[in-house]
């Protein structure tokens, strides 16, 4: 993975563990908005079904999930 790669995965797990509220019950939900909107420009609508990138999604969702471990 290029280095730019892995600056723009911490970047997104940053921004996602941020947004996350005192619980983890919804990593993936809030993953999946933050993606959304780096990928659209724009946080995710009701029924929004518009495509992100699954591997980056993947990659972002594993990094939080081992942080979170620790």
């Amino acid at each position: 993975m290029k280095p730019r790669d892995l600056d723009l995965i911490n970047q997104l797990v940053l921004k996602t563990i941020e947004s996350l509220d005192k619980s983890n019950n919804d990593i993936e939900r809030t993953c999946w908005m933050v993606l959304h909107e780096h990928h659209h420009g724009l946080m995710p609508f009701e029924y929004d079904v518009r495509e992100i990138d699954e591997t980056l999604y993947l990659s972002v969702l594993n990094e939080i999930k081992e942080r979170l471990k620790k």
